[in-house]
């Protein structure tokens, strides 16, 4: 069995946490071929690469001893022939495609780069390296081929306007000896037109005297109508009045070099996956857009930023070879569709951009934003799958008024997002109100995460009631953030950030330990039988990450509640998205005995069906049915049929929202055991639910006789 050799990679990078994610990113390639060794000083990177031998130099931009390009040319000036990978951060894409164009193989936003691209750009860059020296050697040895005139010859005599040219220059067209006479016609009628004007400007400039040798790189037509990149040199011999008499040079063919740079400029500028513009060409093009802007102000244009709904799901179930095919069938079907003078490209992962040039108004820009949903809307069969997508999509509009692009794109990224939120496969036109609460959803998400490292928080419960006796049974607990400025904050206004940005997991542990600390103390205060429980809702972040069963078991273990005084809130939608997570955990937390209840029943897609797949040991109806009861709706047959159900399969039920006496006496007469909501008390304080504890059954006003 044959081992590959181990790729050994100079990591120079100031930052510990981008430093140990870099390391992470290559320990969890499947190979595990990479080496690391890292610095933190751009002189001490330079010291390592003059003593030992490195595969590949993975560089940041910005250090304590260097800043910008000159860190990138320090570098390669130290090792011109190791591979340097530029990293940035997200606003230095000018700053690194310049690095780009002065030799850096390519570039990686830190922040957005996974194993998968990193490893390709690192194996990438060692490939374009070896070609690179592979190309340098090869022309070296040309040079010293054309020195033994081995390149095509020509001699040209000026005065009788008759050119010998070599057999090898003619064998290069792919012509026979005979075929080409000596005519300069058969040499200059050969040039490619687009380079004719270049190529006769430099040879006169070079007979007048202008400059001291003719050199031009220029297309020629061979014999079978092909073009060839040559390179042709010559030099005029002049007589003692200086006027020339002849001009001899050569000819080389270097059509594969031409080509090789070509490709590299066009892999440099375009995505490797589907083909299309990438970020860096993309942002050169609006660039141009919003120069042509300002020099004619009439000449509007759009921008269009999306990404695909749900593209991960596609990726879990059907593999990433799929994924990759869906992103390729997608870039085919709207380049097709777009005109040729406007640019589709793949920004990265499924997020696409387009450019619309000449769009005058905003109407020009929705209508291919629909016709863009309309074609994503179209079946894609891959490899025998048939895979449906949506995208939601965000609209920029050059009449705004913008600056530089990442204004445009900033505000193209934000309408992306509003759409998101909007519920997905849809699209939004960006507006000043967009920017303004993108603003103040950044300000509260700095806010958050202070409170969440100064705990600034606190639980508030509601009572869930027996309907027959009006006995609380338990509680559901609700945080409530202590704003410094703004008070008590309700869930509402700060949960979806919460998710967004990864703090509903610590504020969500906050959250159990805390409730199950506070019941405890209750069930000591006000034993019953059964015990008093509480309910929390768990968000799908927490509850689909491995080892929640552990900790959980934990938190009750510190707090002294058995697992059976606590219900797990889930929601069909954690289910739906993670079905094999959340299937072994389900398991294993009803071995542990913790109840598990599913929120907002009959609002999802699939009710029943989980109902059958899963194991929960209660269900809460949906506010949405409780407020409709008594109002001449089928509301009062969809509860009775949950009610029915949930009796069937022996399963517990809590109605929601319940705000009315006449609500409260309708689901006690069709036998629905519990009910919550603001008829009995709203959410309040450890204290105050103490003292309704404390109240016993007549604490509120309907207890034990509902009024009609």
């Amino acid at each position: 069995m044959s081992h590959r050799p181990r790729i050994r990679v100079l990591l120079v990078e100031d930052s510990p946490d981008d430093a140990e994610l870099i390391q992470l990113l290559l320990d969890k390639s499947v190979d595990g071929r990479f080496v690391v060794a890292h610095e933190n000083r751009l002189a001490k990177g330079i010291a390592r690469l003059t003593h030992d031998r490195f595969d590949v130099v993975l560089l940041d931009f910005s250090l304590p001893d260097s800043f910008g390009l000159d860190t990138f040319l320090s570098v390669q000036q130290a090792a011109p022939r190791v591979p340097i990978i530029v990293l940035t951060s997200l606003d230095d894409d000018e700053l690194a495609a310049t690095a780009v164009r002065e030799g850096a193989q390519d570039y990686l936003v830190k922040r957005e780069t996974d194993t998968r691209l990193l490893v390709r750009s690192i194996r990438y860059a060692i490939a374009r390296q070896a070609a690179d020296d592979a190309l340098r050697s090869s022309e070296e040895r040309f040079a010293l081929a054309v020195e033994g005139a081995n390149d095509g010859l020509f001699d040209w005599d000026l005065r009788a306007d008759t050119i010998y040219f070599s057999p090898r220059w003619k064998r290069m067209l792919g012509c026979a000896e005979h075929e080409i006479g000596p005519s300069p016609r058969e040499w200059f009628d050969r040039i490619h037109p687009d380079d004719e004007p270049t190529f006769r400007r430099k040879l006169c400039a070079h007979l007048d005297g202008d400059s001291e040798h003719f050199r031009l790189e220029h297309r020629i037509r061979a014999a079978d109508g092909s073009w060839l990149w040559v390179l042709t040199r010559g030099l005029a011999v002049r007589g003692p009045d200086g006027k020339p008499s002849r001009m001899a040079g050569s000819q080389s063919d270097v059509t594969a070099r031409k080509r090789a740079e070509e490709k590299l400029q066009h892999d440099a500028l375009h995505d490797d996956l589907t083909g299309l513009a990438n970020r860096v060409l993309f942002m050169d093009r609006l660039a141009c857009a919003l120069a042509e802007v300002e020099r004619s102000p009439a000449s509007h244009f759009a921008v269009l930023f999306f990404d695909l709904d749900r593209f991960k799901n596609v990726n879990d179930s059907l593999g990433h070879p799929l994924g990759d095919k869906l992103l390729r069938g997608i870039a085919r079907r709207l380049e097709h569709y777009l005109r040729p003078g406007d640019t589709l490209s793949r920004i990265g992962g499924d997020e696409f951009a387009i450019l619309l040039n000449r769009v005058s108004e905003v109407p020009g820009a929705i209508h291919v934003a629909e016709r863009i949903q309309e074609l994503l809307g179209m079946t894609f069969s891959i490899d025998g799958n048939e895979v449906f997508v949506t995208a939601s999509i965000g609209i920029a509009h050059s009449a705004t008024g913008y600056r530089s692009p990442d204004e445009i794109m900033r505000d193209a990224d934000i309408a992306m997002y509003r759409a998101k939120a909007a519920g997905k496969a849809r699209y939004e036109v960006f507006d000043r109100d967009m920017h303004q609460s993108a603003v103040a959803l950044l300000k509260l998400e700095t806010e958050l995460r202070l409170g969440v490292q100064n705990n600034d928080f606190a639980m508030h419960y509601q009572p869930i009631v027996d309907l027959a006796s009006g006995r609380i049974v338990g509680f559901e607990g609700l945080v409530r953030w202590l704003h410094p400025e703004r008070g008590i904050v309700s869930p509402n206004s700060f949960i979806a950030i919460a998710e967004e940005t990864g703090l509903i997991v610590p504020l969500g542990w906050w959250v159990l330990e805390e409730s199950c600390r506070q019941t405890r103390r209750w069930q000591d205060l006000y034993p019953s039988d059964p015990p008093l429980f509480i309910s929390v809702n768990v968000s799908g972040k927490l509850f689909v990450k491995r080892g929640i069963v552990d900790r959980l078991a934990g938190v009750l273990e510190d707090a002294g509640l058995a697992p059976s005084s606590l219900r797990l809130e889930v929601t069909e939608n954690v289910v739906l998205e993670h079905v094999d997570v959340a299937l072994e955990n389900l398991r294993q937390l009803r071995g542990l005995g913790i109840q598990l209840s599913i929120d907002d029943f009959g609002t999802g897609y699939s009710s029943l069906s989980y109902l059958q797949r899963f194991h929960y040991d209660q269900l809460k109806i949906d506010r949405s049915f409780v407020s409709r009861l008594g109002q001449g709706t089928d509301s009062r047959a969809i509860v009775e049929t949950i009610l029915g159900l949930a009796s069937n399969l022996g399963i517990g039920v809590v109605a929601e929202g319940v705000e009315t006496a006449e609500q409260a006496e309708r689901l006690r007469q069709m036998a629905c055991p519990h009910g919550q909501g603001y008829w009995f008390s709203r959410p309040v304080a450890a204290e105050a639910a103490g003292n309704l504890l404390a109240a016993g059954p007549g604490w509120f006003s309907g207890a034990g006789d509902l009024p009609a």
